[in-house]
């Protein structure tokens, strides 16, 4: 008598115990939907926080590329103007030449100033072609930031709105999640925590469906289904390692068999 009242016990025991984690299970289910209605949102307002920070970057770069190309202007000016003093300086020197020698070398100098200044002039009208395209670029980016920076402002309007209607549904589940957790056992409680953790879908628990598992449906043999049912051990799936229940405890009804 002594050892039926025992085994009772029990069996009440690893009844309740999986009660209560099928009870957690349903829980964290419905906070993983509100993460799911979250969905991408936080993933999103990331994305476009790094884009709106690169496209900045590149207005940055931009800008400092152009005020390098507006100092090598500034330096070919002035080579110009150089250029221009020494060719006036030779000339000068050419009405006091006193033989040929010294004409062709000043002759020289200044066809190689001459030189010198319509290269320097190239680079100018170069650099001033790429200013003038950088500038169209900075105008173009300045306009795509414009258009990040306002999406950007809705889906954190949108993402904080979310969280707001959200957070107290979240935060009452928690609080129940974490008043059934002292029903369990902490091996047991670890175990169903890691299960879930490695399912894909989050179940750690899943009750028995047309004789499958409710985890990965594969087939259960009628004697471990009896062995389900008694609710004397925590069984778990062979094939996927969830802790398996029979529906009548998960609160589901079974359609009746055929006669």
């Amino acid at each position: 008598m002594a050892t039926a009242d025992k085994n009772k016990t029990e069996q009440l025991s690893v009844e309740s115990r999986l009660k209560s984690l099928y009870e957690l299970q349903t829980i964290l289910s419905q906070i993983d939907r509100i993460r799911t209605i979250r969905g991408e949102l936080p993933h999103e307002v990331e994305d476009l926080e790094d884009e709106v920070k690169g496209l900045q970057t590149r207005i940055e770069n931009y800008r400092h590329e152009i005020e390098e190309f507006r100092k090598k202007t500034t330096a070919e000016r002035n080579k110009i103007s150089e250029s221009q003093s020494l060719i006036e300086k030779y000339r000068t020197q050419l009405d006091n030449v006193r033989n040929n020698r010294e004409f062709d070398l000043l002759s020289k100098e200044i066809e190689f100033q001459t030189l010198e200044i319509e290269l320097s002039e190239k680079h100018i009208n170069e650099y001033t072609r790429i200013i003038e395209t950088k500038t169209l670029e900075i105008q173009a980016t300045e306009q795509s930031l414009a258009d990040r920076q306002h999406i950007l402002e809705e889906k954190r309007s949108e993402l904080e709105e979310i969280v707001s209607e959200t957070r107290q549904d979240e935060d009452k589940l928690r609080e129940k999640a974490k008043a059934i957790e002292p029903k369990i056992d902490p091996r047991t409680l670890a175990a169903f925590k890691r299960i879930r953790k490695n399912a894909r879908n989050g179940l750690g628990v899943v009750y028995i469906q047309r004789n499958a598992c409710g985890g990965c449906f594969n087939r259960i043999p009628p004697q471990k289904q009896m062995e389900i049912k008694m609710h004397k051990k925590i069984i778990v799936c062979e094939y996927c390692g969830r802790i398996m229940i029979d529906p009548e405890l998960a609160g589901v009804e079974t359609p009746a068999p055929a006669k």
